[in-house]
């Protein structure tokens, strides 16, 4: 099976070419710093499927939860930090090449991005949508270079 840096590269790449075909047919053309946010949705969501194993990917994975769930205690923000939280332990309650290994959750998993800003803060999904997309094709990425289809 592919090393966390193939899962990474395998994100970036997907997530690079689905970017650059939509820029260059006219139909999204974001900032430089929002491409840099796809990428890095679409990294984690590459990482994903295999932090219910001790690997790197994991430890990347869960390193930049804690680093974030930290800011948001900081800034009061205990509702969303608590919700980060419940779903950083989702994987634990499956074995490896469990769910998190699904199609079905290469497309649920990432409706967080959705969900979060809508339920939690209010705001309208669709400035998040492009997210939630690069958090699919990394997901999917990774299930690719796994041979799960």
């Amino acid at each position: 099976m592919p090393g966390f840096k193939t899962h990474i590269a395998g994100a970036a790449a997907v997530t690079a070419g689905a970017l650059g075909g939509a820029y260059w047919l006219g139909a999204y053309r974001p900032s430089f710093e929002t491409m840099v946010c796809l990428g890095l949705f679409s990294i984690l969501g590459g990482l994903f499927p295999d932090v219910d194993t001790d690997s790197k990917g994991r430890r990347f994975f869960y390193g930049a939860a804690l680093v974030v769930d930290a800011v948001l205690i900081f800034r009061e923000q205990y509702r969303v930090a608590a919700v980060l939280g419940f779903c950083a332990l989702l994987p634990a309650i499956g074995s490896h090449r469990g769910w998190t290994q699904s199609w079905w959750a290469a497309l649920l998993i990432p409706g967080s991005v959705l969900l979060a800003p809508m339920l939690l803060l209010g705001l309208p999904w669709k400035p998040f949508f492009p997210y939630y997309l690069a958090t699919v094709l990394g997901y999917f990425s990774h299930l690719l270079l796994d041979r799960k289809f």
